[in-house]
């Protein structure tokens, strides 16, 4: 299918650069199935609008402080930023490694020409110049089947390198929020029920849940699963060829658990329907769709390379809440898949009329499967 088909025009100033004083107070677009009307309420009103016993699945990826800054001993600024964790290299195959020592895969900025073996240390963040690192980068090699750069990770003073990360690390804001991050990022960029780290984007839908709406969901007999999908910096990655189906679609590691697939099981004897919070939960889900058991999902821990466009045959989730996605993307796709394009379209420029605010820090929709 040709990307334009997922094209709409958005004003730059709907791009939200912060989020909204509140969770819940975003606002939250309704769009029932079969194109009826319309609806602008907040997302402090989505239990009011789900079926009894419904079951919300959750993405509990916790985004890492991926995002490191230093300045090399010449003066010049220097950016990393830590894209995934790989066993892809022995470590004792690496010079100068130590116990507690990190292979990832990484993007840099300001490195200068690609020397491996060459280290960049970096402070703690508001440390005084001089100080001790915390971290230290140094560069290995280039990753042949990605292109991103591999590099070892250390702690000096021999903590862990997750404990570093915490000292010295930036939240890893989208490139499309135009500012540095601040200290209410570490909190408002993350959810609520947010556990397992290995995220370097978050999964926006969930960030607008709050324990006190959770709360009110469970007393209406909803019930709450969890599975992990670690969203990468593909969900960013552009759609370069006309074609969708010629798009290299990024990987993403996902666990759906037993009791998350027990979940769905006792949510299908019930009649409830399965509500995915976010296109990273529907994407986990379908990935571990059991296709000898219609409805139902297998327990699965891997990765997932798969694209849901329009044609898509949907086998899991019944409702979705999610963001506004940036035009000609994968997600617009999923959405236009999921309610049918037309109907999505009309919806953004809605949106844009009503002036919603857009992307990660924006506001949500909640869409019914097309049927």
């Amino acid at each position: 299918m040709r990307v334009d088909t997922f094209h709409y025009e958005l004003p730059q100033d709907l791009i939200a650069q912060h989020p909204a004083p509140e969770r819940e107070d975003a606002r939250l677009m309704v769009l029932p199935a079969r194109g009826t009307v319309i609806d602008h309420r907040k997302v402090s009103d989505l239990p009011d609008l789900v079926e009894q016993g419904s079951l919300f699945v959750v993405n509990d990826t916790r985004v890492i402080p991926a995002r490191i800054l230093g300045r090399k001993p010449t003066g010049g600024a220097f950016e990393w930023l830590l894209v995934r964790r790989t066993g892809a290299r022995e470590l004792e195959k690496v010079p100068g490694q130590r116990r507690g020592d990190e292979i990832w895969r990484a993007l840099g900025k300001g490195i200068g020409p690609l020397k491996p073996g060459t280290s960049f240390e970096v402070q703690g963040r508001g440390a005084p110049e001089g100080s001790a690192p915390v971290l230290v980068v140094t560069l290995l090699d280039r990753a042949s089947e990605d292109g991103l750069l591999e590099v070892m990770v250390s702690a000096p003073s021999g903590e862990s390198v997750r404990a570093a990360l915490e000292t010295c690390g930036h939240v890893p804001l989208p490139p499309y929020i135009r500012r540095s991050d601040v200290p209410v990022d570490a909190a408002r960029y993350q959810t609520v029920y947010a556990r397992e780290d290995g995220a370097v984007a978050a999964p926006t839908a969930g960030l607008h849940l709050t324990e006190a709406i959770l709360e009110r969901l469970a007393s209406k007999g909803c019930e709450i699963a969890r599975l992990t999908l670690h969203v990468g910096l593909g969900t960013f990655q552009p759609v370069q060829s006309e074609d969708l189906d010629q798009h290299p679609m990024h990987e993403e590691a996902f666990e759906v658990t037993a009791s998350a697939a027990e979940a769905i099981a006792r949510a299908r004897a019930r009649g409830a329907p399965v509500i995915a919070v976010g296109t990273t939960s529907a994407r986990a889900l379908e990935s571990a769709a059991d296709l000898d058991r219609p409805r139902q999902v297998r327990p699965m821990k891997g990765a997932t390379r798969l694209l849901i466009q329009p044609g898509y045959r949907w086998r899991v989730v019944d409702a979705l809440l999610t963001n506004f996605h940036q035009p000609r993307s994968t997600l617009m796709a999923l959405v236009c898949a999921f309610a049918g394009t037309e109907s999505v379209l009309e919806a953004y420029r809605t949106a844009v009329r009503e002036r919603y605010r857009f992307f990660s820090y924006g506001d949500a929709m909640f869409l019914r499967r097309e049927a």
